[in-house]
């Protein structure tokens, strides 16, 4: 039976933290809302939902995250004002979209996305 308080911290370790922090400023529009320490910074995406960047050589380039949004549409144009492009779209058989974002480490960060309304 799924627990009623959870919050949920996803994580995604980098080799060059500043560069890190910057890429990932840009693909959320934002600076982070709070950081541990000096070398984790946390993103609140969600009430109960996080995603941190850590700095963690050994393990980066190995993340996979994927966020549901339901803005997907506005912020993937958001992320592409800001110089961001994915590396591919999908639309599955049920028409959920995943749009996937590759950070300079090689980290996979997914944007879903509901079917687009007809």
């Amino acid at each position: 039976m799924p627990a009623t308080d959870v919050d949920l911290f996803a994580g995604v370790p980098v080799t060059d933290f500043p560069r890190a922090i910057a890429w990932y400023e840009r693909l959320f529009g934002r600076a982070g809302d709070f950081a541990p320490h000096d070398t984790e910074t946390v993103w609140t995406l969600a009430e109960h939902g996080h995603v941190y960047v850590v700095l963690d050589p050994a393990r980066a380039g190995h993340a996979l995250v994927t966020v549901f949004r339901t803005d997907h549409d506005d912020f993937v144009a958001a992320a592409s004002a800001r110089g961001l492009e994915p590396i591919s779209r999908e639309t599955y058989a049920n028409g959920v979209r995943k749009t996937t974002y590759r950070d300079p480490d090689g980290n996979e960060l997914g944007i879903g996305g509901a079917p687009t309304p007809t």
